[in-house]
Formats: C-alpha cells, sequence, structure tokens
C-alpha cells in the first residue's frame, strides 16, 4: 500500500519550468551585453562614462530577477483578490502623469517623478492589470463569456484600461498592446472570435492600402502621428522630419550582412539617436548580423513555447488566461517591435522585451516571468 501511493506521489510531482527560467536569464545576459555595445559610445559623450547606462540597467536588472523569484513562491489565486483594484489603480497612476508629478522626456509626457531621482511608466502597469484582471472578468461571466454580452462586457473592460493609457499618457502603441492583450484572451474562451478577427484584419489591411494610395496628399494635415504615417510611406524624402533614424536602422541592417561586423563593431550606433531603445535590433543585426538576429528570435520562439506549455497544463482556467496575457505581451511587443525597426509599420517606440533600455520595462516583464513560474509550479504532471 505504501508503495503504491509513493508511486503516486511520483507521478503528481510537481512542475517547475526551468526552461523558461533559463530562457528568461539568457535574455537579459544578452540584452545587458547588446546594451552596452549600443549604448558605450553615446554614454561616453554625455556623462564621461561608456558603462554609465549599462550599470543602472545592470542593478536594475539583477533586481528585477530577485522580484521574479519571490513573485514565483506567490499562489497566484491571491491575485484574484487584488487583481480589480490594480486595474483602478494603474488607471489612476496614468491621470497622475497629467498633473506636476508627470515627466516628459523625447517628446512625451509618459512618466512619473518618484523619490531617489526614480522615474515610473504607469503604462507597463496597466499591461500587467488587465493580464491579471481580464481573466478574472472572464472566469466571474462564466458560460456568459461565450454570449455577446460576455464578448463586449471585456472588450469594454480592456477598452477602458486602452482609453486610459492613450488618453492621459498619450501612447497609442501601448494602447494597442493592452487592446491586443484583451482579444488574444478572448479568442481562447468565444467561440465566434474568428468572424470578428476576419472584420479587424480587413479594416486594417484596407487602412493600409488607403493609406499607400493617398499618402501623398496627407502632407496638408498636421500632428506628429500623421508625420510618423508620412516618414512610413517614404523614409527617403523625409529623413531630415523624423526618418532620419529609421533610414539609418535600415542602413545597420544593410551592412550587418549574413554574419555581421563583430560584437562592438557598429558604426550606426554613433548617429542614430537614443539607439538602445525601441531600435536596439537595428545593431544587433548590424553587429552579429541576420544570423544573429534569427537567434535571438528562435530564443524568442522558445520562450513563447514555454508559455504556451503553461497556459495548456495550467490546473485551471484563470491560470490559464494569465499566462495567455503574459504570451500576448511578449509576442506583440516582438512583433511589433521589429515591424518598426523594418519599417514595415510606422514609428511606435515599442521597445524589444528583456533587450532594449528600460528600468520600468524590466521591472515589470520579469514579474510577469515570475506569475508564469508561480503558475508552472502548480502544475502536475503524470
Amino acid at each position: 500500500m505504501e508503495k503504491t501511493v509513493t508511486k503516486q506521489r511520483k507521478r503528481a510531482a510537481a512542475y517547475f519550468d526551468y526552461s523558461l527560467l533559463a530562457a528568461v536569464i539568457f535574455l537579459v545576459c544578452f540584452g545587458l551585453v547588446m546594451l552596452y555595445s549600443t549604448s558605450s559610445y553615446s554614454a561616453q559623450i554625455e556623462t564621461g562614462d561608456d558603462m554609465s547606462l549599462f550599470k543602472k540597467q545592470a542593478l536594475i536588472s539583477a533586481a528585477s530577477v530577485a522580484v521574479m523569484l519571490v513573485v514565483s513562491k506567490i499562489n497566484y489565486h491571491w491575485y484574484a483578490k487584488w487583481a480589480k483594484y490594480l486595474y483602478f489603480f494603474s488607471i489612476f497612476l496614468m491621470a497622475l502623469v497629467l498633473t506636476p508629478l508627470g515627466i516628459e522626456a523625447y517628446g512625451a509626457r509618459r512618466w512619473l517623478r518618484l523619490p531617489a531621482g526614480f522615474q515610473l511608466q504607469p503604462s507597463e502597469l496597466a499591461k500587467i492589470a488587465v493580464i491579471l484582471f481580464i481573466p478574472l472578468l472572464i472566469c466571474n461571466l462564466g458560460k456568459k463569456v461565450k454570449t455577446t454580452y460576455g464578448f463586449w462586457k471585456v472588450c469594454v473592460w480592456g477598452g477602458i484600461n486602452a482609453a486610459a493609457v492613450f488618453c492621459f499618457t498619450d501612447n497609442l502603441s501601448t494602447a494597442i498592446i493592452v487592446m491586443g492583450i484583451t482579444c488574444v484572451m478572448l479568442t481562447v474562451v468565444y467561440p465566434k472570435i474568428r468572424k470578428y478577427m476576419l472584420i479587424g484584419g480587413g479594416a486594417i489591411a484596407a487602412v493600409i492600402i488607403l493609406l499607400q494610395i493617398f499618402g501623398s496628399k496627407l502632407e496638408s494635415f498636421g500632428g506628429f502621428r500623421l508625420g510618423r504615417v508620412l516618414v512610413w510611406l517614404n523614409p527617403e524624402a523625409h529623413a531630415s522630419e523624423g526618418g532620419f533614424q529609421i533610414m539609418q536602422g535600415l542602413y545597420a541592417i544593410g551592412a550587418g550582412g549574413l554574419f555581421g561586423k563583430g560584437l562592438g563593431n557598429s558604426t550606426q550606433k554613433m548617429v542614430i539617436p537614443e539607439v538602445q531603445n525601441d531600435m536596439i535590433l537595428a545593431i544587433i543585426c548590424e553587429e552579429l548580423g541576420i544570423f544573429g538576429a534569427v537567434l535571438l528570435l528562435v530564443l524568442f520562439g522558445f520562450l513563447l513555447y514555454r508559455l504556451l506549455f503553461i497556459a495548456q497544463n495550467a490546473p485551471d482556467m484563470y491560470g490559464s488566461l494569465i499566462v495567455t496575457g503574459i504570451f500576448a505581451h511578449i509576442a506583440l511587443q516582438v512583433v511589433l517591435n521589429i515591424a518598426v525597426v523594418t519599417n514595415l509599420i510606422p514609428t511606435t517606440g515599442i521597445t524589444l522585451p528583456f533587450v532594449s533600455y528600460g528600468g520600468t520595462s524590466i521591472v515589470f516583464l520579469m514579474s510577469e516571468m515570475g506569475i508564469a513560474l508561480g503558475i508552472s509550479g502548480t502544475i502536475r504532471l503524470e
């Protein structure tokens, strides 16, 4: 009898996704190496210390790894008690950006001033708030989520947060990601989602076609977003009006060839403004070539595969949907960053997860990975 019980316990042994943990650690380390290679020249000119940005990011990354490990020990059902409060708190923080606490940088007012000289980007909190709250809403709806009423209720709650991101921080790209996360979670539970996906895809395709046809007639209209569209349509003609960054990024990709110039040997990093942020992939292509960029994308693919595995094997719908939201966040951000760097879509300012420079981003990304690892620990494999 004791042998039978022991065998059953072994069959139902707890699982922890060390593969996901290894992928995250490798991505963070790779990001630090590329950050130093990318930012050393500009940091030396601005501060006199070529490792200033690297040191700051390395310190935050080390702290974020600790945060991830702590979060991984928390039972994810605990988040259900606080998800709604976090949802409204994220909106409140975004509203504070419009107060004197808000900080304007790079022509955008999207940060909050914190003690000791730190800054916080509330829109990053909005992503994780939606990832935790929308699954709770879906679970509470039960079978109603498969009705038209349930579908639109989830869309409205996701849309409120996305609208807050756009209205309070003027960050359209993050608003799109927030709404995209909501839509991906809906695809898991709503049986008629394909119809809406086809309608949405057709609408996006129609907008792109119209922009290509009538792009030359948009010159007379104002607005920086319209300016970005014009740059996207013809970056060469607007090189001095916003197209400089994307043109130099494309030059960097072309100069790298198949295997690149070698780590640290980029020349375009000396001219691309704020290259360590959303354009870091262009320098990866220049220094490591297309081969290095493909290896990075394979690693992202492996990370997404592990998230998909956890989502499929989570013990309940709430855990599965949370990891689905994390999967959607990473996937959307990677795809959109690649599209921007290769000029497939207008410039959005979306960074490359775990690789681009940014303290707030890495803290919340690692928190999401901690949540995913915590859910993986509840899986029982036979």
